[in-house]
């Protein structure tokens, strides 16, 4: 079992950076892939970035959004730049066991980002 929970998440102008941080406990973190989804107010959860054995962006954040972890500190981070109103969402922070596959998602954190 793991417990995942997001810190980080709040309000910014647009043009504004936040940084997200998802903290892991239970298991081995290593043995995780880790990535970063988030749901807008009426639409599906999306995709957002993996880290892995290879690093994964989403070609809509690609360039501002940065993913990485530390698996001293059994953390995930995703670096957010130069922020759009478009990316108002609850993020969420996911991890997947390399050794059966079995999915954790953490409770989320909201990020607003005003005009």
């Amino acid at each position: 079992q793991v417990q995942l929970v997001e810190s980080g998440g709040g309000l910014v102008q647009a043009g504004g950076s936040l940084k997200l941080s998802c903290a892991a406990s239970g298991r081995t973190f290593s043995h995780y892939d880790l990535g970063w989804y988030r749901q807008a107010p009426g639409k599906e959860r999306e995709f957002v970035a993996h880290i892995g054995g290879t690093t994964y962006i989403a070609d809509s954040v690609k360039g501002r959004f940065t993913i990485s972890r530390d698996n001293d500190k059994n953390t995930v981070y995703l670096q957010m730049n130069n922020l759009k109103p478009e990316n108002t969402a609850v993020y969420y922070c996911n991890a997947t066991s390399t050794i059966g596959g079995t999915d954790y998602w953490g409770p989320g954190t909201q990020v607003n980002v005003s005009s």
